[in-house]
Formats: C-alpha cells, sequence, structure tokens
C-alpha cells in the first residue's frame, strides 16, 4: 500500500513539473467518434438470376433509403456490365426522373422495373448469348450513394470446338469468331467449370472468355497432365491473345426455331446439302444448333450428316448399339472431303 501511495505521489510530482516546465502544453484529452448508419443503401432479392437465350430476366435492385433524406427528383440510377478487365464495364442503362436511357446492344431491350419509387431493377428482354455476365446497380442520392451485383446466368450447353485444319489454330479473335459462326459465344471459366463439373472430359486446351486458356479432366491420364494428379481444370493462365494458337470453348442457348434432319432420296456432297436446305427453306444448321438440340431437347438421330463449318456429325441421347453404345453425345466424324456423297444432312429453320 505505502509503494502505491510512493508511485502516486512520484506521478503526480512529475505532472506538476511538467506544467511549471511547459506552461503552454495542452493535457490530451480522449475523444470517441460515432459514424452514422448509411442513410441510402442498395440491396438485392438475388445474387443470380436464370434465363435462357430469347427469354427475359430481372435483375433485382432495391433502394433503403433514410426517411429523413429530402425528396430528390435527380436521384441516378446506373446499371452497367461487369468485364474480365476491372477497370472496364460497359454501359447498359441510365435514369433520372423522367430521362432515361439504353446504349448499345442493350438500346430498345431494357427498362426499369419500377414497382415503387425505390425499385431499380433491371428488366432485360429478348436475351442473348452476350448478355450472360456480372452487372452492377449504382444508385447516387446527392452525396450519398450505393452499389449492388447481380449475375445473369444462361441455360445452355458448353462445346469444345476446333477449325477444318486442325487443333491449336485458333487466335482468341479468331475462336471469338469461331464461336460466333457456329451459334455460340466464347465460354466463361463458370460454364466450363459447371460442364467439368458435369463429367465433362477434354484434353485440348481452349480459349476462355477472360483470355485464359484452360482443359476439363475428369480421368487424370499421363497426355492429360499426368496420371498422378487430381481431376480438376487444368490451367494455362492468361495468354496473349493475337500471336497464342489453342482450341476454344464455346457455350449456346436455346434458340428459336426448329432444328431437323432433312429425309432425301440419297447421300449429299456438302454443296448438295447446303442447297437441300435451302430448297427446304431452310439453311445448312450449325454446330452450336446441333449442341443446344441435343442437349436441351433431347433430340436423337443415328444418321451422319453434314454442318455448316463443313463437319460431319450426329446427337445421340439415347445410347444404343451401332450408335455411341457407351454415352449420350454428340459424335463427330470430322471433316471429310466435301465432295464426298456419304452424309445425310441437318437443317436449320428459324422463326422471326
Amino acid at each position: 500500500m505505502i509503494w502505491v501511495l510512493m508511485c502516486a505521489l512520484i506521478s503526480l510530482s512529475a505532472a506538476n513539473e511538467l506544467d511549471t516546465l511547459y506552461p503552454d502544453l495542452e493535457h490530451s484529452r480522449t475523444i470517441y467518434v460515432t459514424e452514422n448508419s448509411p442513410r441510402l443503401s442498395v440491396l438485392s432479392q438475388q445474387d443470380k438470376v436464370v434465363s435462357q437465350r430469347g427469354g427475359n430476366a430481372t435483375l433485382s435492385c432495391t433502394i433503403q433509403r433514410d426517411q429523413t433524406l429530402p425528396p430528390n427528383h435527380k436521384m441516378r440510377i446506373k446499371w452497367t456490365k461487369l468485364t474480365s478487365d476491372y477497370l472496364k464495364e460497359v454501359d447498359v442503362f441510365v435514369a433520372m426522373d423522367y430521362h432515361k436511357r439504353s446504349y448499345g446492344r442493350f438500346h430498345g431491350r431494357v427498362h426499369l422495373q419500377g414497382s415503387s419509387p425505390l425499385d431499380a431493377s433491371l428488366v432485360i428482354t429478348d436475351i442473348t448469348l452476350e448478355d450472360y455476365g456480372r452487372y452492377k446497380c449504382e444508385v447516387i442520392d446527392g452525396l450519398e450513394d450505393g452499389t449492388t451485383v447481380v449475375s445473369l446466368d444462361l441455360q445452355g450447353i458448353l462445346f469444345p470446338y476446333s477449325p477444318r485444319i486442325g487443333r491449336y489454330n485458333l487466335n482468341f479473335y479468331e475462336a471469338e469468331r469461331a464461336c460466333r459462326e457456329q451459334d455460340a459465344a466464347v465460354a466463361s471459366f463458370d460454364q466450363l467449370y459447371e460442364a467439368w463439373r458435369g463429367g465433362l472430359d477434354w484434353c485440348n486446351a481452349g480459349w476462355l472468355s477472360d483470355g485464359s486458356v484452360q482443359y476439363p479432366i475428369t480421368n487424370p491420364r499421363e497426355p492429360c497432365g499426368g496420371k498422378n494428379t487430381v481431376p480438376g481444370v487444368r490451367s494455362y493462365g492468361v495468354r496473349e491473345k493475337e500471336n497464342n494458337h489453342f482450341d476454344v470453348f464455346c457455350f449456346t442457348s436455346h434458340f428459336k426455331g426448329r432444328f431437323y434432319y432433312l429425309i432425301q432420296p440419297s447421300k449429299l456432297t456438302y454443296e448438295e446439302a447446303v442447297g437441300a436446305c435451302l430448297k427446304d427453306g431452310a439453311e445448312i444448321a450449325k454446330v452450336g444448333q446441333m449442341y443446344a438440340a441435343w442437349k436441351l431437347l433431347g433430340y436423337d438421330r443415328c444418321d451422319a450428316g453434314w454442318l455448316a463449318d463443313g463437319s460431319v456429325r450426329y446427337p445421340i441421347s439415347r445410347p444404343r448399339r451401332r450408335c455411341s453404345p457407351t454415352e449420350a453425345a454428340v459424335r463427330f466424324s470430322g471433316f471429310p472431303d466435301k465432295k464426298h456423297k456419304l452424309y445425310g444432312v441437318y437443317c436449320f429453320k428459324g422463326q422471326h
């Protein structure tokens, strides 16, 4: 007890001495700062919305606003589409009071749901393959602002693709064009990952939409990363887009139209196949249309037929003897000489 009193007297003496030596020195104070909760917040009821090509989707965005804030007719609502380059966003829609504007390929296809003054949800109509991705809702109300992100996913099918000239012949831009020509778009990593989870095993590396090159392995083996490795999506990382050449993973979704095998009295050359579809009021079908019909509609036909890229394939949904006996698949017979009269043809008749 005596020791404690001595310490206290020494401390008091030291404090008095400081006051004497430095009379202008202010005593320290403890200041407590409290931060008010945000007066504006933006929330989404769903982190992910699933739709399909040609369908509609509503991306949820709800504004929660402090009731003490005065009404603001200049509150700004902006929707953008995020890209793999996090520094770039694609403008989709902007609204401020009665002024509204949609941008680029979204023009005329997007509007606010507007079920209430605090509903900033975005409605996208006639969805395209390129609409797949992540969207940001941003609300600016004077000095207050808030954001939320919603993903738009599409029902569909991923498929690997290489051109007639053989594997590993596409740079990134050629890969984009190749998928587009087959009624598809370059797949994302998430789409490849879901396909791998569904059992896709493919040993050829292909471009993805973020510029990376990857391939899915469910059955590890020596030529495909080694037999002692674990199953997974193998990655070559992000590659320079102009001078590197690989295959590509494409993604397609539902279509509006009819995919069918055209019955003919005899087998056809490629040129005869193109002409036969045109004579039937259709066009020769694309690879993506065959995959979509097979996966999404259960199309099954054990007849090899020409497709638009000059390949010959046939879709099997019900495995059976002589028709893909081990698995349901789109069977690939290669890129034969276009003058050979050995195959039928698959046609596509679109609906507008």
